[in-house]
């Protein structure tokens, strides 16, 4: 195995448990690891750090452990079975209840850095973010088969479409494994006992945000009698928890015709009859909104800045859509506002929506600050991973 050696005084984030070392971090280098190579990190006076994913790009190695051996042949079933006990721990359920779908595996959260694991109802889907967990998959699959059993009815690798590195890889999306009896490439889930439709194969990301269920459940506890707007609304999510939640009417907009196809397959799973689902750009559409049109708006867009360097012109555009949702909800009214861009901090977004309050001159209040559900969990050593921040606003 290939050995980093750290500069010196640059092993401190290390000993504090943060799993990244950047690649400024690196004195040398003995050995020539391919991207995805596990390699030791050690000091510059060659104490043990330990042992990660080589990659190429600003982080040099992504930690895996710091005293376990990830080469160990124990290593993916000790660490899924640890990942999914803390799922448990949580009230999740691998079959039955009322939520039978969720995350398994948050990369960095879990001690498993550039790794997502989404569990569907016996479907796993796998997201790599680096070479090494590229690489690793068929370990991961046949680990996934051990400590999920029966409950486990196919492992789908979808990480073509977000891989950030380029290791001469086959960068193609298929089943690693499948039971025989299985031949679905879509699956029907219960979320809080609203049920949707999955797609891992042609939606986002792995299928569906799962880190937004508490968020959803939130707003249909607040949505009885009320106009709902849902805006950038992927499959429904929002819309679905609203109308299970007494709403008196729910406009659903997104302008991915696709997903409003998989919204209205979602409607009639749950036994409502075809809402308002209108397929157009969710900012224009808040536009030709009239003031005092709905009662609750739900502002959940993608990413805007995916870098830092995208920061600013993020923040401008956060604030003009954020805006024009304070300015349109009917006095009285709840606005549901979220920022998915890890670069977007939490104290950022916070300005950042105060700034658009107060061009409106509403009476703003923040009831509720929001996060990422559970099962996204964030190492405490690695406060990175809190990239979902919302907040509930009430105004006058």
């Amino acid at each position: 195995m290939a050995k980093i050696y750290l500069k010196k005084g640059r092993e401190e984030s290390v000993l504090r448990f943060h799993p990244w070392v950047f690649s400024g971090a690196v004195a040398q280098c003995t050995g020539d690891p391919a991207e995805g190579d596990l390699v030791d990190v050690y000091s510059s006076e060659g104490v043990y750090l330990g042992c990660g994913h080589y990659q190429i790009g600003s982080i040099a190695v992504r930690l895996l452990s710091f005293c376990a051996d990830p080469k160990a042949p124990d290593f993916w079933e000790l660490s899924l079975r640890r990942a999914l006990d803390t799922r448990m721990a949580l009230g999740l359920s691998l079959s039955g209840g009322s939520t039978d779908c969720f995350r398994l595996v948050h990369g960095e959260g879990d001690s498993l850095p550039g790794l997502i694991i989404d569990y569907y109802a016996g479907v796993c889907v796998i997201q790599a973010h680096s070479a090494g967990m590229f690489r690793a998959k068929k370990r991961i699959c046949e680990a996934l088969k051990t400590v999920l059993g029966d409950n486990l009815k196919a492992v789908y690798d979808k990480s073509a479409a977000t891989a950030p590195f380029k290791a001469g890889l086959d960068l193609i999306d298929g089943y690693l494994w499948r039971a025989d009896s299985f031949q679905e490439s879509e699956i029907a889930v219960s979320e809080n006992g609203v049920r949707f439709m999955v797609d891992w194969e042609g939606g986002q990301k792995t299928g569906f945000f799962l880190d937004q269920r508490e968020n959803r459940k939130l707003v249909g506890s607040l949505s009885a009698g009320r106009r709902v707007l849902n805006l950038f609304c992927y499959t429904g999510g929002f819309s679905l928890y609203a109308r299970a939640g007494g709403a008196a009417s729910v406009t659903s907009v997104d302008s991915s015709a696709r997903a409003m196809a998989m919204l209205a397959r979602n409607e009639e799973l749950n036994g409502f009859e075809a809402g308002e689902n209108v397929c157009a750009d969710a900012i224009s559409y808040l536009s030709s909104v009239p003031d005092g049109a709905y009662d609750l708006i739900v502002v959940d867009p993608p990413a805007f800045a995916k870098h830092r360097g995208a920061l600013k012109n993020a923040l401008r555009a956060y604030q003009r859509l954020n805006a024009a949702a304070i300015a349109k909800v009917a006095p009285g009214g709840f606005v549901f506002t979220f920022s998915c861009s890890q670069v977007v901090d939490r104290e950022s977004f916070a300005l950042m929506v105060f700034s658009a309050a107060a061009s409106t001159g509403r009476s703003v209040r923040i009831m509720e600050r929001l996060f990422q559900a559970p099962d996204h969990p964030v190492n405490i050593y690695h406060p990175e991973g809190e990239y979902l921040k919302g907040l509930l606003l009430y105004v006058d």
